[in-house]
């Protein structure tokens, strides 16, 4: 893998931390996972399901749009219906497994169309036979570009754009929602476009867009106390639930990846504690669900690990909150008993 944007994944440094797995019993619904096919990095439905098997009960996983197998032509705005009829198909062989590997699926449609977003909507609907479930059209935006990943870059203010709105207006009538990535600056932004979508799940990826590095490095406890205001007024909104995951990036600035060994799930679970910890407070275990982020966190931690410091995070959460955080809120959200 050669982009600067990511961390690279050293499975002879992962190798080098193996831990037992945790309750391994516990039913886990991965909200948040990739394939990627990309020049120097290719994570698709093999090497997924060797991490989703390596010993966590993990019964379901969503897929999360990563601009993989596009349709090579036609209209642009259905080019990437190609990347929900693979996964579908992937999917369809997976059905009656552990996991069901993709039972919710997360597509991209470009929400800029406003009004005229409904065919493509209509087309990821069609091409994936009951499993399509929302949408993300990447948000993220920085003065600082080098934090963006320039496949994903968009423009600013892109969040308040009336006809964005009017695309993310017209997912509820097909009853999809509305994944959100966007940075930690732009949650006010998110909380108006939310706001306005009262009927529209809205799901805020990795911990709304943690970034401690770069000009942020230096500001560390101003980010964190205005991600927690914006984070709180954004819970405010029934509409609106959050993934806890996603902090094994290099915008996030925890440098797992610069020790000699990958981090244990008990550095996990403090480092995280911060951040998670109030997100399940503002929110609630209802409208929580954790994420593996893979392949993108791979560069910090295993698989193994990483759902170990979940389940170290919420020892002391009763069994229904558990439930909630690990399957029941990514299973009502994505409404993947319908699929």
């Amino acid at each position: 893998m050669t982009s600067s944007n990511y961390l690279a994944v050293r499975e002879d440094w992962l190798a080098l931390r193996q831990e037992a797995v945790l309750e391994p019993e516990l039913p886990i619904v991965d909200a948040h996972h990739h394939f990627y096919d990309r020049p120097g990095w290719t994570y698709l439905e093999d090497e997924y399901l060797a991490d989703a098997r390596s010993g966590h009960n993990v019964v379901a996983s969503v897929y999360m749009q990563a601009q993989t197998r596009y349709r090579p032509e036609g209209p642009v705005a259905l080019r990437p219906v190609g990347e929900t009829d693979y996964v579908n198909a992937i999917a369809r062989k997976h059905a009656d497994g552990l996991p069901q590997l993709a039972k919710g699926i997360v597509g991209h449609v470009d929400l800029r169309l406003g009004d005229e977003v409904r065919e493509a909507l209509e087309a990821h609907v069609q091409a994936g036979g009951g499993r399509f479930k929302g949408v993300r059209h990447l948000a993220t935006w920085d003065a600082d570009a080098s934090l963006v990943n320039p496949l994903s870059a968009a423009a600013r203010g892109l969040l308040l754009d009336k006809a964005y709105g009017r695309g993310v207006a017209q997912l509820a009538s097909l009853q999809l929602s509305y994944d959100a990535w966007l940075f930690f600056h732009q949650l006010p932004e998110l909380f108006e476009l939310a706001k306005s979508v009262p009927d529209t799940p809205v799901v805020i990826n990795h911990c709304g867009g943690i970034v401690r590095v770069g000009a942020y490095g230096t500001h560390r406890q101003q980010v964190h106390e205005s991600w927690l205001h914006s984070m709180q007024q954004l819970a405010s909104l029934p509409n609106v639930y959050v993934k806890l995951g996603g902090l094994g990036m290099r915008i996030n600035g925890f440098d797992f990846e610069k020790g000699a060994l990958p981090p244990s799930s008990e550095q996990l679970a403090q480092t995280w504690k911060p951040w998670m910890e109030p997100c399940i407070e503002a929110f609630g275990a209802e409208r929580c669900m954790f994420e593996s982020n893979f392949p993108v966190d791979k560069g910090s931690y295993s698989y193994v690990t990483c759902w170990n410091a979940f389940k170290r995070l919420t020892s002391g959460a009763s069994a229904h909150e558990r439930q909630a955080l690990f399957e029941g809120t990514a299973t009502r959200v994505y409404r993947l008993a319908q699929s």
